[in-house]
């Protein structure tokens, strides 16, 4: 093998000098020599472009070319089947014998011996050379110093750059002072010069620390209004700033402040008043500029870190700033009337035209407690000044509104933005202006600035208060508002329209400071005086009417979005409309909103009257509406109507745009067709926020345009937008909401909202990320619900809360049943899921999943969770056999499938099964039934409960009733009511007796009212009722039963499986016989019957309103199983009660598609339940438990689907049979409000465990499959007495009203 060449080793030593030069960081942060050689011995490993360095390629292809045919030997040597050196245990260990094979040839040694000699060389010519290097400096070096012995001071500058890109050479006292002494006032200007020189190449900390630093510092000072070394002082001051800790920099700028303020006080400056301009490029302007400019960075930059020292080093720096702009205000007397006195705050305002040093030292507690106590107490002049300022600008407006031209036409358009050397002194006053309302905007956001108001001023009798500036602020605001668009840009963020939106933006954004600022009547009155105005039929004074009312919109709007705010526009009645009638905000903003949409306002031209400012207005309402006391309010409007008319109208419209033609002018066709399409989606948009409360969802179906509304939302939900910029979280609420009814789920399945979903869940479950689990293998889950799959899975939880959402979606629906599926084959509806993940009934189906525990695991909790609704469970079985499909899979999944020894293979399918098969066969509240865990106990026996594959299910899930002691005297005085008089007069003080006694006993002995008694009571509570005709709500019913008509009548399968559930649950409380199943049966005929002639013939297409109710009359199960199975009893209550209020609430199956509504109501498919009960139960809870509204808010989740989902089964699952039976005779004695209020109660009782499982997202699950445990009406018996006097007037006033049609 040859030896390097001299080129070779030319070219080592460069690739050598490359490679320590790139890793050259690296080996200077190295501790000691022995790290550096760590370094290099490690670089492979800890650096990635190791194999991109020249000099790894050279030795690389220099080690293949001296030993390739080596390996190549030695590889072929020890493949050979009969070689002495054959391998056979694998490519690894043939690897590493060719490795030491070649590590003992001739050739490696003598590559080791010449690389090694070659590399020796190469170092120690670069040793050498840097040797000399070293040298030839040192020598320069010494040649530099010696030239200047005679100097007093040094300029040397090293190779090495610092991080202010400089250093400075040492300097001693001596010659400290000497600089001192030559920079005295009296020295000559040269000498000076030469001083300041020598200075500003010194370490300032040295400068600082010197004895002689007093006197140094005046007569730096005295030299800052020399024009000739004014520039070189703040040169040093510069480096000053930049490179010394603030307990120096303080001096320096304490000592700049202090030079400023000597120049104005030396000589008074001016500018001229009006058009006429000042240069600021004037010498003497132009140094006092550079001066504060200096002041103004510093100001800026030294938040950052001023915290680190002491608080009096920031207090000396604000006070000095302070001073200097209050000292004008304090010591000059008024100028000639031509000119006006120049002040520091003028070049301020110019160099920052909008405070941000101000915003800056305001921002962190640390300097705003220190700024606002030097104000109030000190420097209160300046916030005096800043007021004057918007006051003065505020008449000025005032004083030109009839001129023909703009007293500001002269707006510094360009102020702060391009650098001009002329101003005029209109523009010098409009930067003061802007910088005063900048500081006074950042002001009021803070209490303790608040607290500097109300303000006495000279020219007023009255001092200023907080109100009076915010009115201010708005009457600047009408007079220049930008035409148009109100977002504020580069070209008109000056403007005073933007400037004090601004303001009011960071005002309306702070709750304390809102309520401080714009709550106060003055302040309502003068932003809704325009509207007043207009609405009375009156000309506003506006320059831009569309533009000044599009303001006032978004600031009412911003109002309206708190909770406070709307409370306000709400209930108090402040504003004085005509002839000192007084109203309230909201009916004055949903007036003017009627009057825009319909075209009536003529005081406005029609120019003006543009779809954005209608739009403006809209939205305002938008934000009363979306709330369930605003809908209240709003609703007699009608506004929801006149929303769709114009959507309806704009829509036709937009259709017969004609389509642009080559030749003719599309630019306009084109504008005309997007602004009409933006007009409609804003429309549509203001239409779907009706859906986010229940009753506003009824609004919005009756309007006809949910399903154009839902697909609108839809193609806004995937595209990820916001739903406005007032509103705090997503569609997760709105989606909800309109899920838990037919016609939403309908409009949700029909614009493919259920498909995407669908299809979602399947990718993240089945498909995985792509290719990415090649280079990254997915991790196998731990829960049984993988953090991957936990948000789809709750939006299916969400999805299918309400039973009449499965119906829609399932009803009729046959499962697939394939005998084969491809792995491509993604399901896209909710019976393709079930096929998919949960009816498990074949082989092909597990085959087809990639993930089969995880995937079946993840169904058969989606269909927990489906079947804790009872009405859902129903349909499930009826279709699918659910249940046998189960009890099959656990037959199958035994140790040997041919014996009947009752051992299952425990696994975490098997535990899931058993759960949901006790959770559907056995019913019963928290102490009445006992569901199997899904987790695995440590111990001996991990699993103690039995598992079955067949019925009967083992008892140990079936707990014994509790059994309620009653003392036979409570008894007697319970059942023994004052009998029903037939003296009407004596009528109420009956039911009042009846009432006061029932409270009495609920709240101290609820345990005696149960069984014979509570039967009693109801029987006798519902006749005495229905035989009132101030207490029949609905007609008497006329009804008797033929024994022919009742043998024709046939039962669904819903409503057998219904029968036997209320039997099995009847026979667990001991209730029932064991032929009650034909008196339910019987019963269930009956009231079949009597409801078929109660309803009326629907057109609708729901698939709820083809087959009758949707699920089975849990109600009437109810009234069976407390009359103990008597049919005939049970019937005469539930006839007696159809007559009733209570009835529409309690008995869903009564009021569905009742001819006792409205036809439009009856066709809906949205029982009253829901627009009415649910509805007034999430207003309550705003108001009562205010925690839990939010949580629900937060959460995608809403109050309405769970009051459904009880109330509709009657809370079977949920309470103790007790409890069900007291919900029932309250509601039924205290009045059907009592229901709303039983809500509320239990939502409240529920508070702690809704706050907690809402951080883990458990929410929607705990509420659903958990019963409801340790609530007992009685003991919130006192609490739903309170909500009825405070709310019965507005609750049952509404539920009377139920029969009317829904405007």
């Amino acid at each position: 093998m040859s030896k390097l060449s001299a080129e070779d080793k030319a070219e080592l030593q460069s690739l050598l000098k490359q490679l320590l030069r790139s890793i050259n960081d690296r080996i200077a942060d190295a501790e000691s020599t022995e790290c550096a050689e760590e370094i290099l011995l490690h670089l492979e490993e800890t650096d990635k472009n190791f194999h991109n360095y020249e000099f790894v390629r050279y030795l690389r292809q220099y080690v293949e070319s001296s030993l390739g045919t080596v390996v190549e030997e030695e590889t072929k040597s020890l493949t050979r089947g009969d070689g002495q050196h054959g391998i056979g245990s694998g490519l690894d260990t043939l690897i590493h014998a060719v490795i030491q094979s070649t590590r003992d040839s001739t050739e490696y040694q003598q590559m080791m011996q010449n690389l090694k000699n070659t590399m020796t060389m190469v170092v120690e010519s670069l040793i050498n050379k840097f040797e000399e290097d070293q040298m030839r400096k040192e020598e320069m070096l010494k040649e530099k110093q010696q030239s200047q012995s005679n100097s007093q001071y040094t300029d040397n500058c090293s190779d090495s750059d610092s991080s202010f890109n400089q250093s400075y050479a040492f300097i001693r006292q001596e010659q400290l002072q000497a600089l001192a002494d030559k920079l005295d006032s009296s020295r000559p200007k040269e000498m000076r010069w030469e001083a300041l020189q020598a200075l500003c190449c010194v370490n300032p900390a040295d400068v600082l620390s010197c004895e002689c630093w007093s006197s140094l510092r005046r007569n730096l000072c005295a030299a800052l209004t020399d024009p000739d070394l004014s520039d070189d002082v703040l040169q040093f001051f510069a480096k000053s700033f930049s490179s010394s800790p603030l307990n120096v920099t303080r001096e320096i700028y304490t000592s700049l402040a202090k030079s400023v303020e000597a120049s104005f006080m030396s000589q008074k400056r001016s500018f001229p008043t009006g058009s006429a301009t000042m240069d600021i490029n004037r010498p003497e302007i132009s140094r006092l500029l550079k001066q504060i400019r200096l002041m103004n960075d510093f100001q800026k930059e030294v938040t950052t870190f001023w915290i680190r020292h002491p608080e009096k080093y920031m207090e000396e720096v604000i006070e000095s700033t302070l001073y200097l702009l209050s000292f004008h205000h304090q010591h000059t007397s008024d100028p000639p009337a031509t000119d006006k006195v120049l002040k520091p705050i003028h070049l301020l305002a110019l160099l920052d035209i909008k405070a941000t040093w101000f915003k800056k030292w305001m921002h962190g507690c640390y300097s705003r407690t220190v700024v606002l106590r030097l104000l109030d107490r000190k420097y209160k002049s300046l916030v005096v000044a800043a007021l004057q300022q918007c006051i003065h600008y505020s008449e000025s407006c005032e004083r030109s509104s009839d001129e023909t031209t703009d007293p500001q036409s002269a707006e510094p358009q360009s102020v702060g933005s391009v650098q001009r050397s002329v101003y005029t002194g209109k523009e010098l006053e409009y930067a003061v202006f802007v910088h005063s309302l900048c500081v006074l905007g950042k002001l009021l956001i803070y209490s303790n600035g608040r607290k500097l108001f109300p303000i006495r001023m000279r020219e007023r009798k009255d001092p200023v208060s907080l109100t009076d500036l915010v009115v201010i602020l708005i009457n600047i605001m009408y007079q220049h508002p930008k035409p148009t668009h109100i977002d504020a840009s580069d070209t008109d963020s000056l403007s005073p329209s933007c400037l004090v939106m601004e303001v009011l933006w960071m005002i309306c954004e702070r709750t304390e400071c809102a309520a401080d600022c714009l709550y106060p009547t003055p302040v309502i009155e003068t932003l809704l005086a325009p509207l007043i105005a207009l609405l009375n039929g009156q000309q506003t004074k506006f320059k831009f009417p569309a533009a000044t009312l599009i303001l006032i919109a978004d600031i009412l709007a911003r109002i309206a979005s708190t909770d406070r705010g709307l409370a306000l526009f709400l209930y108090e009645k402040n504003l004085v409309v005509a002839d000192s009638e007084r109203t309230f905000p909201a009916d004055v903003v949903v007036q003017l909103t009627l009057r825009l949409l319909e075209n009536e306002l003529s005081t406005i031209n029609e120019s003006d009257r543009t779809h954005s400012l209608c739009g403006a207005f809209i939205f305002v309402c938008r934000q009363i509406y979306n709330s369930c006391e605003g809908l209240q309010v709003l609703q007699p409007y009608g506004l929801h109507k006149a929303i769709a008319a114009a959507w309806k109208k704009t829509s036709s419209l937009s259709e017969r745009v004609p389509t642009p033609v080559p030749g003719a002018t599309s630019a306009t066709c084109t504008q005309e067709l997007q602004d009409m399409l933006i007009w409609e989606e804003t429309l549509l948009d203001s239409l779907l926020n009706f859906a986010v409360t229940p009753k506003g969802l009824m609004l919005l179906q009756q309007t006809g345009a949910i399903n154009d509304c839902v697909s609108f939302m839809f193609s806004r939900f995937t595209k990820k937008l916001q739903v406005s910029r007032c509103e705090k979280f997503g569609y997760g609420v709105m989606v909800t909401q309109v899920a838990a009814t037919a016609p939403g789920i309908a409009a949700l399945h029909s614009s493919g909202f259920v498909q995407a979903l669908a299809v979602e869940l399947w990718s993240v479950l089945e498909c995985g990320r792509e290719d990415v689990a090649v280079v990254h293998p997915k991790p196998t889950p731990m829960d049984p619900i993988d953090g991957s799959c936990l948000k789809s899975f709750l939006s299916f939880v969400n999805l299918l809360s309400s039973s009449r959402s499965v119906w829609e979606l399932l009803g009729r629906q046959p499962l697939a049943n394939k005998s084969e599926y491809t792995l491509r084959e993604v399901p896209t509806s909710i019976p393709d899921l079930i096929d998919r993940l949960i009816a498990m009934n074949s082989n092909a189906k597990i085959q087809s999943l990639f993930h089969y525990e995880q995937s079946h695991t993840f169904g058969l909790r989606l269909l927990s969770v489906l079947c804790s609704n009872l009405d859902s469970f129903l349909l499930l079985e009826s279709q699918y056999y659910i249940c046998s499909m189960l009890l099959k899979s656990q037959g199958e999944n035994v140790p040997e499938l041919d014996t009947d020894d009752g051992e299952f293979i425990i696994d975490n399918l098997s535990v899931e099964r058993n759960h949901v098969l006790v959770r559907v066969s056995v019913v019963g509240g928290p102490s009445e039934r006992k569901l199997p865990p899904r987790a695995l106990q440590e111990g001996e026996d991990p699993y103690p409960w039995p598992m079955f594959s067949k019925y009967p299910l083992p008892h140990c899930y079936t707990l014994n009733p509790t059994k309620n002691h009653q003392n036979p005297l409570d008894s007697l005085q319970i059942s023994t009511f004052p009998p029903l008089s037939k003296d009407l007069k004596y009528e109420e003080n009956w039911m009042e007796i009846c009432r006061r006694q029932y409270s009495k006993a609920m709240t101290s002995k609820p345990n005696i009212l149960t069984g014979k008694v509570l039967a009693d009571l109801l029987e006798k509570v519902v006749a005495h009722l229905s035989n009132s005709s101030t207490e029949c709500f609905f007609p008497p019913a006329q009804y008797k039963a033929e024994e022919k008509s009742l043998t024709s009548v046939v039962l669904s399968s819903v409503e057998q499986l219904g029968i036997n559930t209320c039997i099995r649950y009847g026979s667990d409380l001991k209730l029932l016989t064991d032929d009650a199943v034909n008196d339910s049966t019987l019963l269930m005929k009956h009231i079949k019957i009597f409801l078929s002639t109660q309803k009326i013939k629907t057109a609708s297409e729901l698939i709820t309103h083809q087959d009758g109710y949707p699920g089975h009359d849990w109600l009437s199960s109810t009234v069976f199983l407390i009359m103990a199975g008597d049919m005939n009893r049970s019937l005469g209550l539930l006839l007696n009660l159809s007559c009733l209020l209570t009835s529409a609430f309690i008995w869903p199956a009564r009021i569905d598609a009742s001819v006792h509504f409205p036809v439009e109501v009856a066709d809906s498919g949205i029982p009253p339940l829901y627009w009415c009960t649910a509805h007034y139960v999430e207003m309550l809870l705003k108001a009562e438990v205010p925690l839990v509204h939010s949580v629900f808010r937060m959460s995608g989740f809403t109050p309405s689907q769970m009051c459904l989902h009880w109330l509709t089964q009657c809370f079977w699952n949920y309470l103790d049979w007790t409890e069900i039976c007291h919900y029932i005779s309250t509601c039924v004695v205290m009045g059907p409000d009592y229901q709303v209020y039983m809500c509320v109660s239990i939502f409240k009782h529920l508070q702690p465990d809704i706050l907690q499982l809402t951080q883990s997202q458990e929410l929607q699950v705990f509420l659903k499959e958990d019963p409801i445990r340790g609530f007992e009406v009685g003991d919130y018996l006192p609490f739903m007495e309170e909500l009825e006097r405070s709310y019965r007037h507005l609750v049952l006033t509404d539920m009377k009203t139920i029969r009317n049609s829904v405007q």
